[in-house]
């Protein structure tokens, strides 16, 4: 049985999450319906992340990996998975296991009508302080985009890749897949997931890039919105 999913994980420095995500994982991998394997990205790790990842990978043929020479961001790191995938649809969750992957099976009940299944964190496990952060930055974006996402800070998604594939990226973009989606006229259903307290390792976001960089990122998808090319051939002759 081929694998119809690649789930992306973005990893830099979460040693004390790696082996929670590789029991995890093994264990979803054997209930669920969907056929799917893990592509880390390891980001740039300092820490041990690498060489933990490089021992997951070596065990198991359900995990495999990307390795940066140096830290390039969140987006980066999920461009890069997109890039490199050829699964039908593409999977996205964090690394430090606040959602969790079982979460995926109510996501894949849907993904056939549409071009992204997303999830919403219902009740949110974080920090006050991380909480006021991520309001602060998602009321930014409902002002100035209104694209009726519920909940952009969101990591579990399911992508078809064909779609993931045409999305134009850059810095902070990954906070607009789901907006990019829509500018390709793709269809896209949010759902209710589960949310879990972060038990191991440390958060990398913080007020500066949740909510000023948010701003700034807010505002060059305004102008890409603005300046997207969409076409529709209605009839060819190409020899």
């Amino acid at each position: 049985m081929s694998y119809r999913m690649t789930i992306i994980i973005p990893v830099f420095n979460e040693i004390d999450n790696l082996d929670r995500i590789y029991s995890t994982f093994t264990d979803y991998f054997s209930k669920s319906k969907t056929k799917s394997k893990v592509l880390f990205i390891d980001d740039g790790s300092t820490d041990d992340s690498f060489h933990r990842i490089s021992e997951i990978c070596l065990d198991n043929p359900d995990f495999e990996y990307l390795k940066f020479k140096e830290n390039c961001g969140l987006s980066t790191a999920i461009k890069a998975g997109i890039d490199h995938i050829n699964t039908e649809l593409i999977g996205y969750i964090d690394a430090d296991l606040q959602t969790t992957p079982y979460d995926f099976d109510i996501l894949l009940e849907n993904i056939d009508n549409y071009q992204a299944v997303i999830g919403y964190r219902g009740k949110r496990k974080d920090t006050l302080s991380k909480k006021i952060q991520s309001l602060i930055a998602n009321s930014i974006r409902r002002s100035l985009i209104n694209d009726g996402v519920i909940d952009t800070g969101c990591p579990l998604k399911v992508l078809r890749t064909d779609v993931a594939k045409k999305i134009p990226f850059f810095k902070g973009m990954h906070r607009f897949i789901p907006a990019l989606i829509l500018l390709q006229n793709g269809k896209i259903k949010q759902l209710k997931v589960q949310h879990f307290e972060r038990i191991a390792g440390t958060s990398k976001f913080n007020i500066f890039n949740r909510s000023l960089k948010a701003l700034r990122d807010t505002f060059a998808y305004r102008w890409m919105r603005k300046s997207y090319i969409n076409y529709t051939i209605e009839e060819s002759k190409i020899s």
